[in-house]
């Protein structure tokens, strides 16, 4: 980490001890602080739910049914650029400013994500919120499961948003590109932490998505992002993480690069990177889906590799 990183990290742990967040150092909260906060007007809750599109569910509609009280639905899908034949790439920052304005997030908030997963797409709004400069931002471990697990409340109304003023601040050392990628790959100065499951990191498995080959780019280092969340999908502990990235084999002391399919579970990754102290691991939005999807990409599997 830099100096001026450094310097901004350090900056943003005081104002989150003063804020009230239950651990500065930590991307993630409890449900009981949740549950503690859910009146405090500096507070507002996002749920980020969404699902594989061969999951036959519908994360918006589920929305309707239930969801914690105050929180506002974050369309991952839309709030992206449409116009890119990939999924749900990262929008312009104008975009994605006039999104989260209508949905009353903006400066001087408090940010708390979930969804109806555990720890899964909340990741991704996280990473996005943070990629475009606001860091006040975190993730409810254990999301709505949990949540309802514990016979919390819900409700089924959406909140009345009030519009919010949000000042990008776009942080480009958050996001790589394929171009960025592939110079890495090339290199080998950086380790490419892919967090899709392991059959399809080996080739063995096909992927969800159609006419895209499986395996995975020369060099990289398979984290499914399942081995890093416990049995009720919530986050491991530290210590239980720093253990999953040594097991396959990564050097957290190095410069790192996170993917997975379509730039989701990617994220996961990166948010147990953050729970390590390692905040400014950078995203390869395109993921696997680009990648695959160019001919001239190299691939490897475990027959090939």
């Amino acid at each position: 980490m830099s100096h001026a990183l450094g310097v901004q990290r350090n900056e943003l742990v005081e104002d989150k001890t003063m804020a009230g967040w239950a651990n500065p150092d930590d991307p993630l909260v409890s449900t009981q602080w949740l549950a503690d906060k859910l009146d405090a007007p500096d507070v507002r809750i996002i749920d980020a739910s969404w699902h594989m599109p061969a999951a036959g569910r519908n994360a918006k509609e589920e929305y309707d049914v239930a969801h914690i009280p105050g929180a506002v639905f974050f369309d991952i899908d839309e709030i992206s650029d449409t116009t890119s034949p990939f999924p749900h790439m990262m929008p312009s920052p104008e975009k994605f400013a006039s999104r989260v304005k209508k949905l009353g997030l903006g400066d001087g908030l408090r940010l708390v994500i979930y969804d109806s997963t555990g720890v899964f797409s909340a990741a991704r709004v996280w990473w996005m919120f943070r990629h475009m400069g606001h860091d006040d931002v975190v993730v409810l471990d254990g999301g709505l499961p949990k949540w309802q697990a514990e016979n919390r409340a819900t409700e089924d109304m959406p909140p009345i948003a009030r519009e919010r003023h949000f000042t990008v601040r776009r942080r480009a050392d958050l996001i790589r590109d394929k171009g960025q990628v592939l110079a890495k790959v090339q290199s080998g100065v950086a380790q490419i932490l892919d967090a899709r499951p392991a059959g399809r990191f080996a080739g063995t498995a096909p992927e969800p998505r159609a006419n895209l080959p499986s395996g995975h780019m020369p060099g990289a280092f398979n984290v499914p992002f399942s081995s890093l969340l416990k049995p009720d999908n919530t986050m491991k502990d530290p210590a239980d993480l720093a253990e999953v990235f040594k097991a396959a084999g990564v050097d957290l002391s190095k410069r790192l690069v996170t993917t997975c399919g379509s730039g989701v579970t990617a994220c996961v990754i990166a948010l147990a990177l953050a729970r390590l102290g390692l905040w400014d691991v950078p995203v390869y939005d395109g993921a696997w889906s680009e990648w695959a999807a160019d001919p001239a990409s190299p691939i490897e599997t475990e027959a090939a590799g």
